[in-house]
């Protein structure tokens, strides 16, 4: 199948941050979906344009990245303010003629995508692959590297040097609802919760920790062998989630 044709796009949060995007058109016009990267990541990325090239088969769909990221403005605050990036993108969605939306997070972006859902609301399906539930958790080596990366001044330089991600400075204040907490406002809205049982970031209890917190209509798909996020992701979970996707909004 050849490559869907890209047309680029400029989303403006509601605080004013310019997100770079890009809107693949899909079969029609009755769904559209928001894919959200993880931490580091960029609609750029190989793996998230395959990703995208893949779900446009069951709609249209706007991939963009997070403030901080890439070529958007703005700094990241790993999983606060980025709800207003996906809301932005939801909108965009709205503008251009889209039905119905759904929203696809790969790590961050499924814990910005689950508390966008729980906490503004607007959409009419949530995929959440390889969330935390949780904030601060470092019980694996590649989260202890996340962490680093986000506190200490040498680590924002690197994450912004090396994967052009710029991390705003300091605690949060107040703390942001976590994933879990969110999760549970979701519903009558359908959530899909995917995670594999070798994602060597966040171990299968954030997946049974934020299934468990929400309410339903709801669904966890426990993926053996899958590791972590979009670099994981093959094209048959994909289409599974687009057909989700699709059977849910019909």
């Amino acid at each position: 199948m050849p490559l869907a044709t890209n047309y680029p796009a400029m989303l403006v949060t509601k605080d004013g941050v310019r997100l770079d995007a890009v809107h693949t058109p899909g079969p029609g016009s009755e769904i559209g979906i928001v894919l959200a990267h993880g931490f580091t990541g960029s609609w750029r990325c190989k793996d998230t344009r395959r990703i995208a090239h893949v779900l446009s088969r069951t709609g249209g769909v706007v991939a963009f990245d997070f403030r901080g990221h890439g070529r958007s403005t703005g700094l990241s605050t790993v999983g606060d303010l980025e709800v207003l990036d996906v809301e932005a993108a939801v909108r965009h969605l709205r503008v251009i003629g889209y039905r119905k939306i759904a929203v696809v997070g790969f790590s961050m972006g499924a814990a910005v995508s689950v508390r966008h859902a729980g906490l503004h609301g607007g959409v009419d399906a949530v995929v959440s692959v390889s969330a935390p539930a949780r904030w601060y958790y470092r019980g694996t080596r590649p989260m202890r590297t996340v962490h680093w990366a986000i506190e200490r001044p040498v680590g924002r330089w690197a994450a912004s040097v090396g994967k052009r991600t710029r991390i705003a400075r300091g605690p949060w204040d107040p703390v942001p609802v976590p994933p879990h907490e969110a999760a549970a406002l979701i519903s009558p809205t359908p959530l899909l919760v995917v995670h594999g049982d070798s994602d060597t970031f966040f171990p299968l209890e954030h997946a049974h920790q934020l299934f468990e917190g929400a309410r339903e209509p709801k669904e966890l798909w426990i993926e053996p062998g899958y590791g972590h996020a979009e670099s994981a992701a093959r094209p048959d979970l994909i289409h599974r989630i687009g057909n989700w996707i699709s059977s849910n909004l019909s």
